[in-house]
């Protein structure tokens, strides 16, 4: 069924049945259940006071828990504007999101809310409705996608009707919230399907979550999957895995196929308001279109995507970063693709400078090697992905690797622990580039790291 809005989610299955479990999460006495009734009832209330309030855009500290998910949907509810926003990322960073998203009322840990209060807007803005998520660049460049509940509750939509849920299914969300594909596919997939979603219980549960919640079904970043899998934390009532935000290995698809669990590989965006393609069939790799969705491929072989249900509104308060990428309707992915004979989308590299880590990460190339060219001037290096990680390839001598880290170190503490150089790897010959000076990656890719 699809829905415009949270509340008349979580109403239709209240109205059909009263005892339907919504949420189960850790209380303080165990484990404990909401009902898509009580749901309802808790986002309902929070609403009422968030509109007899002065706030006009609140920012969430996302923590995961079922107070978190309650105080999205009642911002949204309420006509807010909302920034999800990272709980655990470092105060700096916090502080540029804050400001760059007009945030003037913070929800969350109360320290860490005194901490912060100085970059809050004195002045309340208008509410807007929009739901923003920050996607890709550090914190030199805080860039916000202004989705809504409308755009939000069409991909889950979208997702449902490729991978349905139903009653009795237990959606296991162990990702951030304030991640599209956490928020689309780890909460609202469920919700959107009458499903109970578990609420995970954070970093140092991962390995236990799975036998403790029973999931049916289980979104994850390829880190995460990987992780369950070694760890053989993956429970027996598992029959549907979606991987998505960023590239998964063929090993370790078939390592959990091998399990009897059923595996789709996702693509989408932030700006698509997650999911575009699902994988349905065998080849996780050969991916079906989302009905409200039309995919083409421009002569260059650049993905192209209409999505008129899900699309934002845009880049916040950056119209011509918008208008860079969103040319009539239609948006420019910078990633790479072709579709085949049946219409089914593949996805074959990215045409940005950008790199998709392994935990779903987003780094952009030319900020990040800007910083490390302040640490490094004069050398010749590019920044490279490898084993999920990015890497640093230096032009140099292996007796320079103490001075070298030494000098990267000041940068590296500004990075969270996902975006810090795995690796350094030392070679005599100048980096191939082009006329232009540019980095051929690609080539550097096949020297050095398949070589």
């Amino acid at each position: 069924m699809r829905h415009t809005d949270f509340l008349s989610m979580l109403d239709a299955w209240a109205s059909k049945k009263t005892a339907l479990p919504a949420l189960r999460y850790a209380g303080a006495k165990g484990l404990e259940t909401l009902t898509y009734a009580a749901l309802a009832e808790a986002v309902r209330a929070r609403a009422e006071a968030l509109r007899s309030s002065a706030t006009g855009c609140l920012g969430v500290l996302c923590d995961g828990s079922a107070a978190c998910v309650i105080e999205i949907l009642a911002a949204a509810a309420a006509g807010l504007q909302t920034a999800l926003l990272d709980g655990l990322a470092n105060e700096g960073l916090l502080a540029e999101q804050i400001a760059a998203a007009d945030v003037d009322t913070l929800w969350g840990d109360d320290e860490l809310r005194e901490i912060l209060s100085p970059a809050l807007r004195p002045e309340p803005i208008g509410r807007t409705g929009n739901i923003l998520f920050f996607t890709s660049g550090t914190a030199q460049a805080a860039r916000a996608v202004a989705l809504t509940e409308k755009s939000l509750c069409a991909s889950a939509w979208n997702g449902g009707t490729l991978l349905p849920l139903a009653p009795g299914d237990v959606l296991l969300c162990m990702l951030p919230l304030n991640h599209v594909f956490g928020f689309v596919c780890g909460l609202l997939w469920g919700l959107s399907c009458g499903a109970c979603v578990a609420l995970g219980r954070g970093p140092r549960h991962y390995a236990d979550d799975c036998a403790c919640f029973k999931p049916t079904a289980l979104p994850a970043v390829t880190m995460l999957l990987d992780f369950l899998t070694r760890a053989n934390a993956l429970n027996p009532e598992l029959k549907l895995i979606l991987v998505g935000a960023g590239p998964c290995p063929a090993p370790l698809l078939e390592s959990v196929k091998a399990r009897g669990i059923h595996v789709s590989f996702g693509y989408g965006l932030t700006e698509t308001s997650s999911g575009v393609a699902l994988s349905l069939g065998d080849d996780p790799y050969a991916m079906t279109v989302c009905p409200d969705d039309r995919v083409t491929i421009a002569p260059d072989g650049e993905i192209l995507i209409e999505a008129p249900t899900c699309m934002m509104r845009g880049y916040y308060n950056a119209p011509e970063a918008t208008a860079a990428v969103l040319l009539e309707g239609v948006l420019h992915t910078g990633d790479l693709g072709s579709l085949d004979d049946e219409g089914r989308l593949h996805v074959t590299g990215r045409k940005k400078d950008m790199l998709v880590l392994r935990d779903g990460t987003k780094l952009f190339l030319p900020e990040y090697e800007a910083r490390l060219a302040q640490v490094l001037p004069g050398r010749d290096f590019a920044v490279l992905e490898i084993d999920g990680r990015p890497a640093l390839i230096l032009r140099g001598r292996e007796e320079e690797r103490e001075a070298v880290s030494a000098a990267l170190a000041p940068a590296m503490a500004e990075q969270s622990r996902g975006r810090q150089l795995s690796k350094i790897i030392f070679v005599s010959e100048p980096l191939p580039r082009s006329a232009t000076g540019k980095i051929k990656r690609w080539e550097l890719q096949q020297k050095v790291v398949n070589a």
